[in-house]
């Protein structure tokens, strides 16, 4: 009998020992391919589309949080040049203008591309100035009420103490457990987890009709002259230089190794999760989500367009929104910069108003907003994002009334700014919104309606909310009407349906956006 049938005959043995007392305890089962030993869970959800699908997409808890932080992190950050997929660009001689110029740019700095490759960026990685409780502390101050780390990116290096990946954190670069500490800062502060994964892209695929030494779909341009196509144990895991049946069960034993290890609230992934075979996407949902109940933990798997079905999934659309309130919670994943999501020399951001009156949109919406942040190599994350993120803390320190533990109202709103498509679907999230766009949200028992203006309005002029009421209510009767964070009374009318106010001093009212809770009867 070889090792594995006997590995296999020991746990079943034990398993049955164990139901046999009464206790159904999480079991280690080994996958061949890697080695990697996997928790195996009490079954509830067995891994095909019917049983996940029992399992729901959205947690309340998540419904309730609104806003989470997470952060591109990682070697991609020491050279800083224009986008996180340098190390993509670093290879390819004539790219298309999002990466143009970047293999010039890494020869010029760095030395020929055969000589220095991704991977010498790891020890210059060295995060020196990283803090998890700070981290944690900074991201509960602007208001998240979860937080994680991008656990692996397209580059193949893992963000946490990985057995599997050699190319990890822990082992080299900052020599740290970044996902696991600052996991635990976030946990000990009452927020819920995320980790986010994008490896799915890592894998070089060959597909029918390329030509030989042609991948398909792959982040890392294969070439027999470099580092990429290496066959060394090591690189041959950060270049995802494998054959692609191994390499999808390389991809799910990474994931599975941090359901394991970390116990995350939520798993996220970014696009291409499509390429990796149906089965194995249903093995990977079924272990987080019977991990999940065996922890007693209501569990979230959030990914975007149509990869997995979403009667088990959160929909994310990146750097965007919905034009309509859709019947399910979603998910927008945003920037604080101006363009691209680890830091970079030059970096450009958002102005926080834009930034947060696009996020009222999504929470009108019924969304849910996943916030970037960009530390820089060694660890300090910029003046210019602390700034942001204090404002942020600040804005949601007076309204978060009107926006945590909310539900939609009837509509989400209505008003006057041009709405655009986003790159990624929906609409963009950078729409110029003014106190002329009225969303809303309503409390979770139904007896208050928050109005926001998407703006300051001027002082003294009268301002009118329409569609208070709804089909559901249309006796509607107002109780009072206050203004979030403000001292002064109100003088409204409602009438008719519509409630007429007199906009405050600006002294009361709030630059980024003037929030009114209205009581009904």
């Amino acid at each position: 009998m070889n090792r594995i049938m006997k590995f296999a005959t020991r746990t079943l043995i034990a398993a049955c020992f164990f139901c046999a007392l009464g206790f159904s305890p999480a079991v280690e089962a080994q996958d061949a391919a890697s080695g990697f030993q996997a928790n195996q869970y009490p079954e509830v959800y067995a891994p095909d589309w019917e049983s996940l699908g029992k399992h729901g997409s959205a947690p309340e808890w998540l419904n309730d949080a609104k806003l989470g932080i997470y952060f591109h992190w990682g070697p991609y950050s020491v050279p800083a040049y224009r986008t996180e997929w340098y190390p993509r660009w670093m290879h390819m001689s004539k790219p298309k203008s999002w990466g143009a110029g970047t293999k010039e740019y890494h020869e010029k700095h760095y030395g020929p591309i055969d000589e220095f490759g991704y991977h010498h960026f790891i020890p210059m990685f060295t995060a020196e100035h990283f803090d998890p409780e700070k981290w944690a502390d900074l991201f509960q101050s602007a208001g998240a009420r979860f937080a994680g780390p991008v656990a692996q990116h397209h580059d193949g290096f893992s963000m946490w103490d990985s057995k599997i990946n050699p190319n990890n954190a822990k082992a080299e670069g900052p020599q740290r457990d970044v996902t696991g500490e600052l996991l635990a800062a976030l946990r000990d502060r009452g927020m819920k987890t995320i980790t986010t994964f994008h490896h799915s892209f890592t894998g070089q695929r060959q597909r029918d009709g390329q030509p030989d030494g042609e991948r398909a779909l792959s982040y890392y341009r294969y070439d027999k002259n470099l580092f990429t196509s290496s066959d060394d144990p090591k690189l041959r895991k950060l270049y995802g230089n494998m054959p692609e049946e191994e390499f999808n069960e390389y991809w799910l034993s990474l994931v599975q190794e941090v359901v394991d290890e970390y116990s995350p609230d939520m798993i996220w992934f970014d696009s291409w999760l499509d390429v990796i075979p149906e089965e194995y996407r249903q093995r990977m949902a079924a272990h987080h989500f019977n991990a999940g109940e065996h922890r007693g933990k209501e569990v979230a798997l959030i990914c975007k367009q149509e990869d997995m079905p979403d009667d088990l999934r959160v929909l994310d659309i990146e750097q965007g929104g919905m034009k309509d309130m859709p019947d399910r919670v979603w998910m927008t994943d945003i920037t604080l910069s101006a363009s691209g999501w680890c830091y970079v020399q030059n970096q450009k951001y958002k102005p926080l108003p834009l930034l947060v009156r696009n996020m009222i949109d999504v929470w009108s919406k019924r969304g849910v907003v996943l916030l970037n942040v960009s530390p820089r190599a060694d660890g300090v994350i910029p003046d210019e994002q602390l700034d942001r993120l204090k404002g942020l803390g600040q804005w949601m320190e007076m309204y978060g009334e009107a926006v945590y533990g909310t539900r939609p109202h009837s509509i989400y709103g209505y008003g006057e700014a041009a709405i655009k498509d986003g790159s990624h679907g929906g609409q963009a999230a950078t729409i110029q919104y003014s106190a002329k766009d009225v969303r809303f949200t309503r409390s979770a028992d139904g007896k208050s309606i928050y109005v926001f203006l998407l703006g300051q309005p001027t002082p003294g002029e009268e301002i009118t909310i329409k569609h208070l009421a709804d089909g559901n209510n249309d006796d509607l009767a107002v109780a009072t009407v206050s203004q979030l964070g403000a001292d002064s009374d109100c003088e409204w009318t409602f009438d008719e349906g519509v409630l007429s106010l007199t906009a405050p001093p600006a002294t009361d009212s709030n630059a980024i956006a003037t929030v009114f809770k209205v009581v009904i009867q």
